[in-house]
C-alpha cells in the first residue's frame, strides 16, 4: 500500500470518528451552557477539545468559544469556577463582591446547581432520542419477520425443539415483531436463564423452554459476548418490510429505542461484576475511531445511528457517581442538600484525586483493550 492511500485511510477513520464525538460533545456541553445561562450564571469558556486552541471568538456575553487541537472532550467554565473541571476555590468564592457571586455558580442554590450539572447527560440523551426519531420519520424502520429459516445442530434451539418455518410470536410473555426484536433479547440474555417462546407453526401456537448459551463472537468490531439460541433468519422476501412512522409515532420510537441502548448498557455494567460479561468489550478513542470509519462505508445514516448510541454512552458515563464526572457533582451536591452545607474543600478535593485515579484507570484500561483489538489492523495498514 502506497503512502498515500495508507494515509487516506487514516483520514476515512479519522474525519468521521472526530466528526461524531466532537458533535455528541458539544451538545453535551450546550446543555450545561443553556441552562447555566437560564439560571443567570456567567459562563467564560465553551470549549470543544482540549490543548492549544485551534479557533475562537468571544460573544458580546462574553463567553469564550473556542475549537482546541485534542478533541477527546471539552467543557464548560463558568465564572468562578477554580478549573475547568468545575473544582470551586474557597479563596476565590471569598473574594467575590455579592454581585460577582450572584452571577458565579457555586452562588447559585444547590437545586439550580444540580440542574446545570445534570443538563449534560439529559442533553445527550435527548439527543439521543432527535436522532433516532428523524432516522425512523425519514426512513422508516427495516424490520425482518422472526420465522426460523434453520436449526443449527447441537444448539440450544435444536435441544428446545425449535422447526424451520416456526414463527417467533413471544418471549417471556413479551411480543415479538421482528427478527433484531428477538435477536436483542436472546443476545442479552444469560448462560443459565431459560426462555420461555411462543411460535407458530402451522396453524398453532406451540410453547418451548430454550436456555441461549453465552459465548463470545468475533464481530467486523471486536468480540462481542452474547447469548446464542442457534437459529437463522428467513431470507423470504415476504418476511421482509418497512415500519412507516409518523411523527408522534416516530417520537415514541425514539425514545423506546434510547431506552434500550440505557437498559443494555447498565445490564452490561451490571454483568461485569458478576463475571456475566467480558470487560474486553469496554472501548476507548482507538476502537471508537475505527468503528466509526467502518460505518462511515456503510451510510450516512449508519453514522447518525452511531451517534445517537455514543451520546447515550456519554450520558451515562457522565452520570457515574465519581469526581470529576457530572455524576460526582451531583454526589456532592446531595452530600450538600443533607448537610445543609457544602463538603470541605479538603473533602473535596480528596474525592477528585481519587476519582480522577479511576477515569484514568479506566481510559488507560480501555486504550489497553484497543491496542489489543485494533492494533493488528493498524500494523497491516502501516506496515
Amino acid at each position: 500500500m502506497s503512502i498515500f492511500q495508507t494515509l487516506w485511510s487514516f483520514v476515512g477513520y479519522l474525519v468521521p470518528f472526530i466528526a461524531v464525538l466532537s458533535g455528541v460533545v458539544f451538545f453535551h456541553e450546550l446543555g450545561h451552557f443553556l441552562v447555566g445561562r437560564w439560571c443567570g450564571v456567567k459562563v467564560e469558556a465553551f470549549s470543544i477539545g482540549f490543548g492549544p486552541e485551534l479557533f475562537s471568538f468571544t460573544d458580546k456575553k462574553g463567553t469564550r468559544w473556542r475549537l482546541a487541537l485534542i478533541p477527546l472532550g471539552g467543557y464548560v467554565k463558568f465564572y468562578g469556577d477554580a478549573n475547568a473541571a468545575s473544582m470551586s476555590s474557597e479563596e476565590i468564592e471569598n473574594s467575590m463582591t455579592p454581585e460577582e457571586r450572584k452571577i458565579s455558580l457555586y452562588g447559585q442554590s444547590v437545586g439550580r446547581r444540580a440542574a446545570i450539572v445534570a443538563a449534560g447527560p439529559i442533553a445527550n440523551f435527548l439527543l439521543a432520542i432527535v436522532i433516532f426519531t428523524g432516522i425512523f420519520w425519514i426512513s422508516g424502520k427495516g424490520e425482518l419477520a422472526p420465522r426460523i429459516a434453520s436449526v443449527r445442530a447441537g444448539e440450544a434451539a435444536e435441544k428446545a425443539g425449535f422447526q424451520p418455518g416456526d414463527l417467533i410470536v413471544s418471549i417471556d410473555g413479551r411480543k415479538i415483531a421482528s427478527w433484531n426484536e428477538m435477536q436483542r433479547i436472546v443476545q442479552a440474555s444469560g448462560g443459565d436463564e431459560s426462555m420461555t417462546f411462543v411460535v407458530e407453526r402451522g396453524n398453532r401456537d406451540v410453547t418451548l423452554v430454550a436456555t441461549p448459551v453465552r459465548r463470545d463472537l468475533d464481530t467486523p468490531f471486536g468480540k462481542h459476548r452474547a447469548g446464542i439460541l442457534g437459529v437463522t433468519a428467513s431470507n423470504n422476501r415476504e418476511d421482509w418490510r418497512v415500519r412507516e412512522y409518523g411523527l408522534g409515532a416516530a417520537v415514541v420510537e425514539g425514545a423506546h429505542e434510547t431506552w434500550f441502548v440505557v437498559e443494555r448498557t447498565v445490564s452490561y455494567i451490571g454483568g461485569l461484576f458478576v463475571g456475566k460479561e467480558s470487560p474486553a468489550q469496554i472501548s476507548g478513542p482507538i476502537r471508537i475511531a475505527e468503528v466509526s470509519g467502518e460505518i462511515a462505508k456503510i451510510s450516512l445514516v449508519a453514522l447518525v445511528n452511531l451517534a445517537a448510541i455514543l451520546s447515550i454512552s456519554v450520558g451515562l458515563l457522565n452520570l457515574f457517581p465519581i469526581p470529576p464526572l457530572d455524576g460526582g457533582h451531583l454526589l456532592y451536591f446531595a452530600a450538600e442538600a443533607l448537610k445543609g452545607r457544602p463538603l470541605s474543600q479538603k473533602g473535596q478535593e480528596i474525592g477528585f484525586r481519587i476519582g480522577l485515579a479511576m477515569v484514568l484507570a479506566l481510559m488507560v484500561f480501555a486504550t489497553f483493550n484497543d491496542i489489543i483489538q485494533v492494533g493488528p489492523k493498524l500494523l497491516r495498514l502501516f506496515g
